[in-house]
C-alpha cells in the first residue's frame, strides 16, 4: 500500500515535459519575438533554431548531472559539485538567482505590454503597462505566499492553456498565409547577416532557459534512468519546433514594419490578419496567462535558488530566515524586480538575462565536461557546448554593444557585482 502511494506521487514523464516546456514557453515568446526580428529580419526562424540547438546541446550536460547528482538545488547544486564552494561558485549561483529576478522582469514587461490593449487605465500607454507589470509581480507575490500548492495548480492549467491557444494560432495562422504577400520576407535576400542572425538567437536566448527547471524536480521524478533524458530532450525539441513555427507564420502574416511598431505585442497582431480583433484578443489573453504562470513558477524558483545558496553557506544565513512561513528570499526576489522592470527597457533586460544565462549554461556545460568520467558523459559533447555558449556571448556582447551599451554595461555591472559580493562575504567569515 504504502510502496503504491510513493510511486504515484513520483512526477511522471509527461509531468516532467510539462516543468520544462512550461518554463520555456512562458513570457519569453510573447516578450521576445519582435525583438528578434528587428535584429534577424526574415532570418528569425534561423535564430530560434540556433539558440536551441545551443539550449539542446547543454541539456545533455544537464541530463547527466542531474541522472548523478539529484538534488533540488539544480544548478546551484552542479556548479557547486564541480567548482567547490569556492569564491567563484558562490559569484556563478549569485548571478543565477539574479538572472532569475532578471526572468522575472522580462516576464513582467510582457505583461505590461499586452495588458493595456484588453484595458486602457490613463491616456498613456507606458503609464499603463507600468502599472499591470507592477500589479502582476504584487498578486504573485501574494499567491505565493499564500500557497505554494496554488501556484504548482496554476502552472499545470496554464501549460494547457498556452499550447493550446499557441497551437491554434500557428494552425489558424498557416490557413490565413494563403492570402498574404508577406512570405517573401523569409527569403534569403531578406535575412540579416549571419552575424546578426545569430545575434537575434542570443538576444532571445532567454526564451529557452526554461528546461533548467527540470534539475530542480529530478529527485522526484519516477523512473529517473529513463525518464529524465527524455524529459529533457523531448521538451527542448518541442519548443525548438514550435517557436520557429511560431516565427514563420508571424513573418508570413505581418510585414516588417507592423512588426516593428506592435514590438513588444507582435504574436497579438499577427492574429489580427485572419481573426481580427477577436485573435488580437485571443492572443493578447494569452500572453497575459503565459506571463502570469512564468512570474508564478519563477518567483518560487528564484526565492528556492535564494535558499539553495544562503544553506551551501554562499550567501549570509539571514537569507534562510523565513517571512510569512516562506523564505525572505521570495520577498527580496520581489522587490529587486518591481525595481528592474520600472528602471530598465524590454531590450536591456532580454540582454542582460540571456548574458546570464549563456554564462550559466557555459560553466554548466563546462562541469559536464570536467566530471565526465564520473557521470559517464561524452567529453566532446559538453565541449562543442562551452565553445558554442562562449562564441555566442562574445557576438552577443559585440552586437549589443554597438545598439544597445546601456544593457551590456548593465550586464557587465551585475557580472562584478555577483562577484565582489561573494568575496567580500567569504572575506569577512574568515
Amino acid at each position: 500500500m504504502n510502496s503504491k502511494k510513493t510511486v504515484n506521487s513520483k512526477i511522471t514523464l509527461k509531468e516532467a515535459m510539462a516543468i520544462g516546456i512550461g518554463g520555456m514557453v512562458g513570457g519569453g515568446i510573447f516578450a521576445v519575438l519582435g525583438l528578434a526580428v528587428s535584429i534577424a529580419k526574415g532570418g528569425t526562424p534561423v535564430s530560434f533554431l540556433l539558440a536551441g540547438i545551443l539550449a539542446l546541446i547543454t541539456s545533455y550536460s544537464y541530463v547527466k548531472l542531474s541522472k548523478k547528482y539529484p538534488d533540488r538545488g539544480g544548478t546551484v547544486k552542479f556548479i557547486n559539485k564541480g567548482f567547490g564552494k569556492s569564491v567563484f561558485s558562490g559569484s556563478i549561483n549569485n548571478l543565477l538567482w539574479i538572472s532569475y529576478i532578471i526572468m522575472l522582469s522580462l516576464y513582467a514587461s510582457a505583461f505590461g505590454s499586452y495588458a493595456p490593449n484588453l484595458l486602457q487605465i490613463t491616456h498613456s500607454r507606458l503609464i499603463d503597462s507600468h502599472i499591470y507589470a507592477n500589479a502582476i509581480i504584487i498578486l504573485a507575490t501574494a499567491i505565493n505566499y499564500y500557497s505554494i500548492k496554488v501556484v504548482g495548480k496554476i502552472e499545470s492549467y496554464a501549460v494547457v492553456i498556452k499550447l493550446i491557444i499557441l497551437i491554434g494560432f500557428i494552425t489558424i495562422g498557416a490557413y490565413g498565409l494563403k492570402d498574404t504577400n508577406n512570405l517573401v520576407q523569409l527569403t534569403i535576400s531578406n535575412w540579416e547577416t549571419p552575424i546578426h542572425i545569430l545575434a537575434g538567437g542570443m538576444v532571445i536566448f532567454v526564451a529557452y532557459e526554461g528546461f533548467e527547471l527540470i534539475a530542480n524536480a529530478a529527485p522526484d521524478i519516477d523512473n529517473p534512468e529513463r525518464n529524465l533524458p527524455k524529459a529533457y530532450y523531448y521538451s527542448v525539441i518541442f519548443v525548438i519546433v514550435l517557436y520557429i513555427i511560431i516565427t514563420i507564420v508571424t513573418i508570413g502574416l505581418l510585414p516588417f514594419k507592423t512588426i516593428t511598431i506592435a514590438q513588444d505585442y507582435v504574436l497579438a497582431e499577427a492574429a489580427k490578419p485572419t481573426l481580427g480583433n477577436t485573435g488580437f484578443t485571443i492572443i493578447t489573453i494569452a500572453a497575459l496567462i503565459s506571463t502570469f504562470s512564468a512570474i508564478n513558477a519563477s518567483l518560487y524558483g528564484g526565492s528556492r535558488v535564494n535558499f539553495e545558496i544562503a544553506e551551501d553557506d554562499e550567501l549570509p544565513h539571514h537569507f534562510l530566515a523565513q517571512f510569512w512561513n516562506q523564505p525572505i528570499g521570495l520577498l527580496i526576489t520581489a522587490i529587486s524586480t518591481l525595481i528592474l522592470v520600472n528602471t530598465l527597457k524590454l531590450e536591456s533586460i532580454s540582454t542582460a538575462g540571456s548574458i546570464g544565462f549563456l554564462i550559466i549554461f557555459g560553466i554548466v556545460n563546462y562541469v559536464g565536461y570536467k566530471l565526465s568520467n564520473k557521470i559517464d558523459a561524452n567529453k566532446l559533447i559538453p565541449l562543442i557546448g562551452i565553445v558554442l555558449s562562449t562564441i555566442a556571448l562574445l557576438i552577443l556582447v559585440n552586437q549589443q554593444y554597438k545598439s544597445n551599451f546601456l544593457g551590456v554595461l548593465i550586464s557587465i555591472s551585475i557580472i562584478l557585482a555577483c562577484f565582489l559580493i561573494e568575496w567580500i562575504y567569504k572575506k569577512s567569515k574568515h
